[in-house]
């Protein structure tokens, strides 16, 4: 009874060891477990005692399968089926004729269990027809600065982003917002108020040209512009696009309607001690050019970076540009640290004020949703 006993322990042993699937290396090295994706770079396969492990696709000469793979070949062939090696090349059992011939390993570029293939399918079907609700991500940017005892002083950034992106279109969503303020002395005085939001999208007319529009809205106390809104479009063309960097450069045309309030400063040849000035309005045509770069420099640092300038068309001489950089390092898949540089210049600011606000700051940025597949 007990040598029946051990016997079927050991049968069950060694057919575990049979029902799983092997790899084997170029150097003799065999694996054996669940064979779960690939890429044409890499295969990921489940051990029962090791884990997952990655191999690198270079070094295999053999598969043995126990259970139903599914391969995607460089020309789209599909096939499905327990994959066995013959000559160094895959031969996928039951796989209709003719493509039952075997597979040079260098002709896969992908290989995948059933559930990883229904998880794909999934994601593909949504990519082909995605709904709204679809692919949106972003991120949110807090900065603050306090100093008390000889001086009072706060300093609060809010940034905020979302992001919805195909290979068909692109829409962006955006929002900054700056205030800074100073109780050292009374009454407190502002020293800082800013707000900008727009919204912009882009459509993809090939891999390497799109076409874009755009609608920005800006308000600035300290330069008493009161609105500023602006909407465009025009043409881009991806100089750079690959998964981990994105290099844009765009061009066209936008209308800008600058309101302005009135507003009282020191009169700098009085009397009177006080100079007022009206609240004005200026409508312009613009021409439009710049560029975007977006960079996963390293695993845990982004890069971002926004130009754009807009020479008046309607009132020549005078300009515009807008400057925005950034740089994330990721504490957390859903963290980061971000410090951001922006630049906001207007040629023609009202009398007395200055046409420059840069503003450097640095604090916590949370990310979330999920990118495009």
């Amino acid at each position: 009874m007990r040598r029946s006993f051990l016997g079927v322990l050991l049968f069950a042993v060694l057919a575990s060891g049979v029902a799983a699937d092997q790899v084997t290396l170029k150097n003799g090295d065999r694996f054996s477990g669940d064979i779960v994706s690939g890429d044409g770079k890499t295969l990921l396969i489940k051990t029962e005692f090791a884990g997952d492990i990655t191999i690198q696709w270079d070094a295999i000469v053999g598969i043995e399968s126990t259970q139903h793979l599914n391969l995607t070949l460089k020309d789209g062939t599909k096939l499905s089926g327990k994959i066995t090696t013959t000559d160094g090349k895959f031969v996928v059992a039951g796989a209709p004729t003719p493509s039952a011939g075997p597979a040079p390993k260098e002709t896969i570029v992908a290989v995948r269990n059933d559930a990883e293939q229904k998880t794909f399918d999934v994601e593909t079907e949504k990519m082909a027809h995605p709904k709204f609700t679809y692919f949106w991500s972003g991120a949110f940017d807090l900065g603050l600065a306090l100093t008390r005892g000889n001086s009072s002083t706060a300093s609060f950034t809010v940034d905020g982003l979302a992001v919805r992106e195909t290979p068909r279109d692109k829409l962006t969503v955006y929002a900054n917002s700056i205030y800074a303020n100073n109780d050292t002395s009374i009454p407190s005085t502002t020293t800082a108020n800013l707000f900008q939001a727009g919204i912009r999208g882009d459509l993809n007319l090939g891999p390497k040209i799109f076409v874009f529009a755009l609608a920005d809205f800006q308000t600035n106390q300290l330069q008493h512009l009161d609105l500023r809104q602006t909407y465009g479009g025009g043409v881009g063309y991806h100089v750079i696009k690959t998964d981990k960097t994105t290099f844009d450069v765009f061009g066209g045309f936008s209308y800008d309607r600058d309101s302005f309030g009135s507003y009282t400063i020191v009169n700098p040849t009085p009397p009177p001690p006080l100079a007022t000035f009206a609240a004005f309005q200026q409508n312009s045509a613009e021409a439009l050019v710049g560029e975007e770069f977006d960079s996963q420099i390293s695993k845990r640092t982004m890069v971002k970076e926004l130009f754009s300038f807009y020479p008046n068309l309607s009132h020549t001489g005078q300009y515009r540009l807008q400057f925005d950089s950034s740089v994330a390092m990721q504490m957390k898949t859903w963290l980061s640290w971000q410090t951001t540089f922006s630049d906001r210049y207007i040629s023609y600011p009202p009398v007395g004020l200055k046409g420059n606000d840069l503003v450097l700051s640095t604090g916590f940025r949370v990310v979330w949703g999920k990118t495009k597949l």
